[in-house]
């Protein structure tokens, strides 16, 4: 076992002395010892109740043969971060994330590992950490939130950004608007739609690192603790086996999640973090690869924020499994391995579509292409990612004159201010990874032009990304980004931006020549932040079109 480097022999005596004091008898000591890394806290919607998972994963573990060890992680919560300071440290946090889970592990050799996130960037932190220690390890998340309603409409976070801009437009009284405040987030769970955690969630099955349901069961269902429960006792299967996650996390298991996130129309967001656990796992993945899929597997499922769905439609619907059963059927599946000790192919085999709106077939997609589209041009030579399936059709081939914003806070003042007009195209520069620094997710500017009704007249371009509650022409991860020099720094006001998403295009309308000479002309760049960790953050992290690790 593992666990023998701290407990075998009498060289351990010292260490077995130490877990004694943690209250553990000979017989716990000789078992397999398992490590649970969880994320509980008070401070996000999506881990208040991951106590209750804990415990129950602990009794899976103990019911298996084994002994559950618990440890913490951090987290913050994207939605009370965003628009302000706070969310500059989201992103950033990835890397604690999966720094503290590693560090922990190796410091203390368990047989096993449980990991128990929910929320942004606790997930793929979490992965990031599992393939890079590569010992039996799985996942179990604390599942989503319920929707909420509002005047006999399910609702869900999204809605309550956009509701803010109906209140400044004059369109939604203070007394509707407290009535969303209350009833938009009714119970614990990461956040109802399609949104970045929930993706997330529903990829790590896609992967391979978690059982059926991971992704889908509501956080307040029963079975959400049974579920919790069965992972625990099959951690102690995995142990016998010796499974490992760079066993499972394979690069056909990384392509098989990519089909998946297509086919749901899932977060922007996943083309940072898939590529950052593909890095850690030593797998190639890029932006090349959402690009391929996009054109292979159609969007079947439309949920919030582009559509009336929610995450517990789409676990009524059949789950992920039901859409990997989908994708099977064309042949887009390869056969991975998983956690479960079945095949991806076997697991796809087994899954049922019970409502076929929520989850279509290929003959009657929601839209033609993947969810998210990746786009090249003379701004973004290492491409731009837009989640093309919440875009209206009208703005797919768009052109329009820019305005240009250094910042998310003089973004927001000039929608409120009515300073933008119908055709715009905002673009908002050094929001970057290291220009930010942290890559603030910029779900305010983009809800609050739908919420003024907008949304299908302007575009918005940014080397800064936006949160999986995004919908709308709004194009993020601009590679280059200004603060390294990408030609999205030269955009002056007034300059036209050619849009063409079918074509997988994005502009601005100057010649070779100009873009050159503006390079020329632009100043070094100033770092907004001059202490604490953001600027150790900034020297080390990459490029977005690379997800945005930290490289050393």
């Amino acid at each position: 076992m593992r666990s023998d480097k701290m407990k075998s022999g009498v060289k351990r005596t010292p260490h077995r002395s130490l877990l004694k004091a943690l209250g553990l008898t000979n017989e716990e000591i000789s078992r397999p010892i398992i490590g649970i890394a969880g994320s509980y806290n008070e401070i996000i919607p999506g881990h208040v109740h991951l106590r209750t998972i804990i415990d129950a994963v602990k009794a899976g573990v103990r019911l298996a043969g084994g002994v559950p060890l618990e440890f913490g992680t951090i987290g913050v919560c994207d939605g009370i971060a965003m628009n302000h300071e706070g969310m500059k440290y989201s992103l950033a946090t990835r890397g604690i994330i999966a720094d503290s889970v590693e560090a922990t592990v190796k410091a203390t050799p368990f047989d096993g590992l449980i990991l128990i996130p929910n929320c942004d960037k606790v997930v793929p932190g979490m992965l990031m950490a599992a393939a890079r220690l590569n010992i039996p390890s799985i996942v179990v998340s604390g599942g989503p939130m319920l929707a909420g309603t509002f005047m006999d409409k399910k609702i869900g976070l999204s809605n309550v950004f956009e509701y803010v801009g109906e209140y400044e437009k004059g369109n939604m009284t203070a007394e509707e608007l407290a009535c969303v405040e209350d009833s938009a987030c009714p119970t614990c769970g990461s956040c109802s739609g399609m949104y970045t955690a929930n993706t997330m969630n529903c990829l790590t099955e896609a992967l391979g690192m978690a059982l059926p349901g991971n992704g889908t069961v509501p956080a307040v269902f029963s079975e959400r603790i049974r579920l919790a429960k069965e992972t625990g006792m099959q951690m102690m299967k995995l142990v016998e086996a010796d499974l490992k996650p760079r066993d499972i996390m394979t690069r056909e298991a990384f392509l098989n999640a990519v089909a998946v996130d297509m086919a749901l129309g899932g977060s922007t967001n996943t083309s940072l973090h898939l590529p950052a656990i593909a890095h850690s796992a030593g797998v190639e993945l890029s932006l090349d690869d959402f690009d391929m899929y996009s054109k292979k597997v159609p969007q079947i499922s439309k949920l919030s924020p582009s559509g009336k769905y929610f995450i517990e439609d789409l676990n009524a619907a059949g789950g992920i499994a039901a859409v990997l059963n989908r994708l099977d059927e064309k042949g887009l599946l390869f056969d991975s391995k998983s956690v479960t000790l079945a095949t991806i192919k076997e697991i796809a085999a087994k899954g049922k579509v019970v409502i076929e709106d929520v989850i279509r077939t290929f003959d009657n997609p929601v839209h033609p292409t993947g969810g998210l589209a990746v786009l090249k041009g003379n701004i973004a030579r290492n491409g731009c990612i837009v989640k093309e399936g919440a875009v209206s059709p009208k703005m797919l081939k768009h052109t329009g004159p820019a305005k240009v914003f250094e910042s998310e806070e003089d973004t927001i003042e000039a929608i409120i201010t009515g300073k933008i007009n119908k055709g715009d195209v905002i673009v908002i520069r050094y929001e970057g990874p290291k220009g930010g620094p942290g890559m603030r997710e910029m779900l305010a500017p983009t809800a609050t032009i739908a919420g003024m009704g907008l949304d299908e007249d302007v575009a918005l371009i940014t080397d800064g990304r936006f949160s999986g509650a995004t919908r709308g022409a709004s194009i993020g991860h601009v590679s280059p980004e200004a603060a390294d020099g990408g030609e999205i720094a030269i955009i002056k006001e007034g300059d036209i931006i050619e849009i063409d998403i079918p074509n997988r295009s994005i502009n601005v309308k100057l010649s070779v020549e100009e873009i050159e000479s503006r390079k020329k002309e632009l100043t070094k760049f100033v770092p907004k932040v001059t202490e604490g960790y953001l600027v150790k953050y900034a020297k080390f992290v990459s490029s977005a079109d690379k997800g945005a690790i930290e490289e050393l």
